[in-house]
């Protein structure tokens, strides 16, 4: 297919990542239910991911960082996106996919605030006036969990599941920073392909401490070779390839059509409900998004 300007096109590759990064969570529960345990589940998606990476690197003839920096990548990718996918994911376990889904979006918010407190970034109106729909909007999306509500998931597990996905937003939101950082000194694509091998060595090592507990069923396998190529290499490929062509702040918001996937991924794939009340606050979230994401630009 040829698109008609560069602007179209790089709106096609975001919203094409934007799908395939929120079609990880329905993934990740297909994989879980034949078998597979968080650490193996990432130890797989990673070291596919990273072997993936590499390759195009090698034939891109892409420059890596070395040195110091080369640490501090290392470092952001083990204990950064580590951490995220991790909580992340052990969250998938506990909660539903499209609750866990709307509360990762909370990472812009935290990265304002972060932004701010670490790199004296200034509070606008704008930012503030987000962080305030973000704060509402958590309130609602959580508050039928933490109690009875028809038809809705509750209980010990639901909230352990909600504090998981809150730490991933938190994580992600650190991880961001960290990059922004690196990102002035590194290329985006090096620096994820790092990322990757370092989070794959982790969750490898952790995956044979324990003994890895592999999926024990086709689909699982296809569950998790999809979260590897599609998920994860083809997604980023895509967004960095979009984010060239439209920029950071339609990038930004287009992304917002993640949780909107995965929330309707989950309902007709895993059959998972959500309450008026929790799309309510997800609405809200993503608000605070597209208001951050277009506050750049003022």
């Amino acid at each position: 297919m040829i698109f008609a300007s560069p602007a179209a096109a790089g709106t096609a590759c975001v919203v094409a990542s934007a799908v395939a990064f929120g079609a990880m969570a329905i993934l990740a529960r297909i994989a879980y239910a034949s078998g597979v345990d968080t650490p193996t589940l990432l130890a797989l998606r990673f070291a596919i991911a990273a072997v993936a990476m590499l390759a195009m690197a090698l034939v891109r003839k892409v420059r890596f960082p070395f040195g110091p920096m080369l640490g501090i990548v290392v470092a952001l990718g083990a204990l950064g996106y580590g951490g995220q996918a991790f909580s992340f994911f052990t969250a998938l376990t506990l909660a539903p996919a499209g609750l866990v889904a709307l509360l990762l979006y909370l990472h812009p918010a935290l990265v304002a605030l972060l932004a701010a407190l670490f790199l004296h970034e200034r509070l606008t109106a704008v930012k503030l006036a987000a962080l305030a729909l973000a704060l509402a909007g958590t309130v609602l999306t959580i508050a039928p969990a933490l109690g009875a509500s028809d038809g809705v998931p509750s209980g010990a597990g639901v909230v352990s599941g909600i504090v998981f996905a809150v730490m991933a937003a938190l994580f992600y939101s650190l991880y961001i920073i960290g990059a922004a950082w690196i990102g002035r000194r590194v290329a985006a694509f090096p620096m994820s392909t790092v990322v990757c091998a370092s989070a794959a060595i982790v969750f490898v090592t952790a995956s044979l401490v324990r003994g890895p507990q592999w999926p024990q069923t086709s689909a699982g396998w296809l569950a998790v070779l999809a979260m590897a190529l599609l998920s994860t290499v083809a997604a980023i490929t895509l967004y960095f390839a979009g984010l060239r062509r439209i920029g950071p702040t339609r990038a930004a918001t287009l992304s917002t059509l993640e949780p909107l996937v995965t929330v309707t991924l989950a309902a007709l794939v895993l059959d998972e409900r959500i309450a008026a009340i929790q799309m309510a606050g997800g609405a809200l979230i993503l608000a605070a998004v597209t208001l951050l994401a277009r506050g750049r630009t003022a």
